[in-house]
């Protein structure tokens, strides 16, 4: 996470401007964001939705393009005054289209959660029906949730996954389709940590005249950097946040198609998904946030990137062989991505469980698993992550050692002793790996 040679003088400066005007106006909050950062500095993050941001695309969110109201697209705004922006978001649009392949990109939407709302609102009627993945297999809740917006507006069914292998049966998905007769099958992946087949769904949607749309938020930056399947020629509309293994700001991003195959004669696909958008679910746009979005792109056009996905990659299978060494059930038993699912229902309580691994810095979030009979917030699994232990530089041999120390706090969750040596164990590895050393607060 260090900077190049001879920038960290300069970041240190600008942090530092940043952080006393801050610590003279508010010491409350200042306190509280100090120690925060202390708290990633210091601990293990292996939660697979999280990742450290770099100090540029940090840098483009603490600025004053947070001022401006720029409603609209590029071009076409409802305020003056958007000379510049129009230029960086425009920036933004083309390396997105150029990374994921894309005919069209849409910067705009705040959150991975309203990108979806987006397109659900541009393609789906209210009651209309969506073919979505199973949460309890790997769905996410904007995928059909009863609690969540999209099950109480839209009429959702679901597929899952083969109760032995616990992978995709796409004979499972096409009966459903075939009954169910969506207007819009969803691919996607929260929890499921095998590779999706996008070639396969198309063929189901063609046969069922439906939309497909891909919820790539987080396997984006393996599929720019060719580790993953590509979502494109095959979907319609994707989806995908910019924060997970795209190493950028928190926020969402669409891609699409510019003609609508299925209804030709309306307006284009395009112009539905920016309508969605804008004035669909959002007002003003998030513009030092767009900034940092089109910061992070760039930094995916590096080599370096890919490079650093393939480590992602091994690190993460490295991790779910070790845990099926330490006699833990691995969902699917391994993985292909970033990702795994473990089942601790045998070792004790999820929450117990993720509770005590934060206290000792190893963060990570319980998880259902296919078929859970437990509650969501307390379910039987925990779901494990590689891409910000990967970023801090843990390679194969430290990624086998966390899923060891992992695995040593599960099967002995009553053990202060262990416990403690393992906090000490996480502390060498952190001083070893450290973030944001040219940060100063």
């Amino acid at each position: 996470m260090a900077g190049r040679k001879g920038d960290g003088q300069e970041k240190r400066k600008a942090s530092l401007v940043f952080m006393k005007n801050l610590k003279k106006t508010d010491p409350q909050i200042y306190n509280l964001i100090k120690k925060e950062i202390e708290r990633q500095k210091d601990g293990l993050v292996l939660i697979a939705s999280e990742n450290y941001a770099s100090p540029a695309v940090l840098s483009a969110m603490a600025t004053p393009l947070s001022n401006k109201y720029s409603e609209g697209y590029p071009g076409k705004r409802y305020y003056s005054g958007n000379k510049f922006i129009d230029k960086i978001e425009s920036i933004g649009i083309e390396r997105a289209k150029r990374l994921f392949k894309a005919e069209h990109a849409n910067l705009q939407p705040h959150s991975g959660a309203q990108a979806n709302a987006a397109v659900y609102l541009a393609l789906v009627g209210s009651g209309e029906k969506i073919l979505g993945f199973d949460l309890s297999c790997g769905g996410h809740l904007t995928h059909g949730s009863k609690v969540n917006f999209s099950g109480k507006i839209y009429n959702f069914s679901y597929y899952g996954v083969n109760r032995k292998t616990e992978l995709i049966d796409f004979k499972e998905v096409r009966r459903a389709a075939l009954k169910f007769r969506p207007k819009l099958i969803l691919a996607s992946t929260t929890s499921y940590s095998r590779k999706l087949d996008f070639k396969k769904f198309r063929e189901i949607a063609d046969e069922v005249k439906a939309y497909l749309m891909a919820d790539i938020a987080h396997i984006a930056g393996l599929v720019i950097a060719g580790l993953h399947p590509q979502p494109f020629p095959y979907c319609d509309v994707v989806t995908t946040t910019t924060h997970k293994t795209l190493r950028g700001p928190r926020g969402g991003l669409i891609l699409s198609k510019i003609k609508d195959r299925l209804n030709p004669k309306e307006k284009t696909l395009a112009q539905k998904i920016d309508s969605g958008v804008f004035p669909g679910i959002q007002g003003g746009p998030l513009e030092h946030v767009i900034a940092a979005k089109a910061v992070c792109l760039k930094e995916a056009m590096n080599p370096s990137f890919k490079k650093y996905q393939k480590q992602v990659i091994l690190n993460g299978k490295i991790m779910a062989d070790e845990f099926l060494k330490q006699g833990l059930k691995v969902i699917s038993n391994g993985t292909d991505n970033h990702l795994m699912v473990i089942d601790v229902s045998s070792f004790g309580d999820s929450k117990i469980i993720q509770d005590e691994l934060g206290k000792v810095g190893l963060y990570i979030n319980r998880n259902a698993i296919p078929f859970d009979t437990r509650p969501p917030y307390n379910p039987s699994g925990v779901r494990i992550g590689s891409p910000a232990i990967t970023t801090r530089g843990l390679k194969e041999k430290e990624a086998r050692q966390v899923a060891r120390l992992m695995s040593e706090l599960i099967k002995n969750i009553n053990s202060q002793k262990i416990k403690k040596q393992i906090k000490s164990e996480v502390r060498k590895i952190v001083k070893r790996f450290p973030i944001y050393e040219d940060f100063q607060w």
